[in-house]
Order: C-alpha cells, then sequence, then structure tokens
C-alpha cells in the first residue's frame, strides 16, 4: 500500500512539517493530528495532503501517533491561555536578575503541557547565557521541562504583528509567509529601489521581505534590454539609453538633438553591433583585395548575387590532376 504523506502545521503562520498518515487513511485537510517532534509531542493541523512527495533527505517519514480528539482541542486552548502567564513571570524575573539586551517575546506550551519554551531576542548578534534565568523559571514551573529558544528579529516581528512599513494593516510575515528567503542589496539595486534605510528596510530592521517578490521578473527583463549609457539605433537615429524600464520592456533613450523618447525593446538595435557590420561590409576581400573576386565577395558593396556573370563564384570544384603513373 503506498504511503500517505500530509503536511502538518503547528502555528497559524507557520512552517508545514510533512508526516506519514498510512495508518489513517481517512484523515482529511482541517483535521488535526498529535505528532511526535523534536520538541515534544504536539499537536497541529493537516493543511495538505502530497499526491507526489518528494523522498525525505534522510531516514524515513515519522508517523502520526493518532487523530485529535475533542478532548486534545480542549487541552491544548487550556495551555495556550497560560502562554501569556508564563511570559509576564519571565519578564519580571529577567528584570530582577538585571540581564541586559535581552527580551522575552512569547512562551510556547506543548499541547500536552510537558515542555514549555521562552522566546528570546538579543540585541547583538552573539549568544547570551541565560543559566541564570533558566534556572529560577524551572523551580516556578517545576513538573515542566524549561527551555530558552534564541529567535531572530524577523521572528519577533512576526510573532508581534502589526502594520508594515509599506502602510498594510498586517505585515506580509504575520499573514502569509511561512519561511524567511535570503534578501540581500542588489535586490534592491536590479529594481531601482532607492537604497535609503526607509525605502527598503522593514520594521524588524532587516531587508524588506517583499524585496525578492518581482527580483526575478526584473532579471530576466533586463537580460533583453540594453544597460544604461549604451548607443542605441532607433527609429528616430542614434542616442544613448539614459533609463531602462523592465517591467514594460522600453528604455527612455537620448536622441542627438537633446530630446528623450521611450522605445520598446523590438524597435531598437545595439549600435556597436550595427556598426561593426557596417565596417566589415566596407572592408575588401582579405583573398583578393579590391581585384577580381571568384571566393564569393566582389567589393564592399556588391553582393555575391548581384556580381557580373564573369565574377560569379563558380560552383564547381577543380577536378584535381591526375599524378603519372611509372611503368
Amino acid at each position: 500500500m503506498d504511503e500517505l504523506i500530509v503536511g502538518i502545521r503547528f502555528q497559524k503562520i507557520g512552517k508545514i512539517y510533512h508526516f506519514d498518515s498510512s495508518s489513517y487513511r481517512d484523515i482529511q485537510v482541517g483535521d488535526y493530528a498529535v505528532v511526535e517532534t523534536s520538541r515534544g509531542r504536539q499537536l497541529g493541523e493537516v493543511v495538505q495532503i502530497l499526491d507526489d512527495p518528494t523522498p525525505p533527505p534522510e531516514g524515513r517519514w515519522k508517523s502520526i501517533q493518532r487523530k485529535a480528539t475533542p478532548r486534545d482541542l480542549v487541552l491544548r486552548q487550556i495551555w495556550q491561555k497560560k502562554e501569556l502567564e508564563a511570559v509576564i513571570n519571565c519578564r519580571a524575573k529577567l528584570a530582577e536578575l538585571n540581564i541586559p539586551g535581552v527580551k522575552i517575546v512569547a512562551a510556547e506550551y506543548t499541547f500536552d503541557g510537558s515542555r514549555l519554551s521562552f522566546l528570546y531576542n538579543t540585541e547583538g548578534e552573539g549568544k547570551v547565557d541565560l543559566r541564570k534565568l533558566r534556572q529560577p523559571m524551572q523551580r516556578m514551573y517545576s513538573r515542566t521541562r524549561i527551555e530558552m529558544r534564541q529567535i531572530g528579529p524577523r521572528d519577533v516581528a512576526k510573532i508581534i504583528g502589526g502594520m508594515g512599513a509599506c502602510g498594510l494593516e498586517k505585515r506580509c510575515c504575520s499573514m502569509f509567509l511561512t519561511e524567511f528567503s535570503p534578501i540581500s542589496i542588489r535586490m534592491a539595486k536590479a529594481q531601482g529601489i532607492s537604497l535609503a534605510p526607509s525605502e527598503i528596510t522593514g520594521m524588524c530592521g532587516r531587508l524588506r521581505c517583499c524585496l525578492i517578490y518581482e527580483y526575478e521578473q526584473y532579471v530576466e527583463a533586463r537580460k533583453q534590454l540594453p544597460k544604461k549609457k549604451k548607443r542605441v539605433e532607433t527609429p528616430m537615429g542614434e542616442g544613448r539609453v539614459i533609463d531602462v524600464l523592465p517591467l514594460s520592456s522600453s528604455v527612455i533613450v537620448e536622441l542627438r538633438d537633446g530630446s528623450r523618447h521611450e522605445f520598446q525593446h523590438e524597435e531598437i538595435q545595439p549600435w556597436e553591433e550595427l556598426q561593426a557590420l557596417r565596417n566589415k561590409a566596407q572592408e575588401p576581400c582579405a583573398k583578393h583585395g579590391d581585384g577580381g573576386c571568384d571566393c564569393g565577395k566582389v567589393d564592399g558593396n556588391t553582393s555575391p548575387s548581384d556580381a557580373p556573370p564573369d565574377q560569379q563564384p563558380s560552383s564547381k570544384k577543380p577536378s584535381p590532376q591526375r599524378k603519372k603513373r611509372r611503368r
């Protein structure tokens, strides 16, 4: 029997993890299931059923333990309500210990309450030793295993939510982004976006995730268009490219008279290539010079088909001379 692989999400806008549901083939999208993860037993929502899943890089898929019962869902809600109280207690203990540069962002219980993870962020890039904080929190929650998990600034913005830097009522990371893609300053340059920090920085203090949305389209469009300052030939004469409009597949060209016009990609030709072809057409035959030519090129302005009959190249190959045989 073929394996039945399903995608399960543990957070509302979280990453999707794949599990083997061959033992529960009646499971549907929208159902909840209990699975074993590296952070203990978790309860997640089935959000997809894979028809042709990619095999895991190592080992086999982890199996679903069982489908969630109404009691499991109620138990999960009870522990979720206690997470806010845990955050308040942890922040109070952090202020009491006077540990600088650390911010407690959220707390997460496993669905059965056996493990409590505190998510924190630091001002610097390095790690902070929080054993002094973990020990009193472990005494406070003696029946639960306490963990301190550091998260990045983008994860902090995702959890806190709020308005985006572009004016959206809800940030992209809190609305639909399940994973964060690598963003570089090159993406902003390729799209002609101002490099001012206010234009390319998100509320998390990092480069905006939306810089990658149209990056590939800009890269592909720019491959078909000349770069700035390149000389081109247009229907209105020779000019120089002063701006590139990738999404409309056009360029702004400044002509010799100083006027500027927009031309589509099909209306322009690179000046260097055209000039090279003109120069090559005007050159005499490299083999016969300016005299009679029987190899296809008569002169700089005449093609072989336009040449006089007596100068047309012969299509017959000269017969090789036979060597005399010695008797």
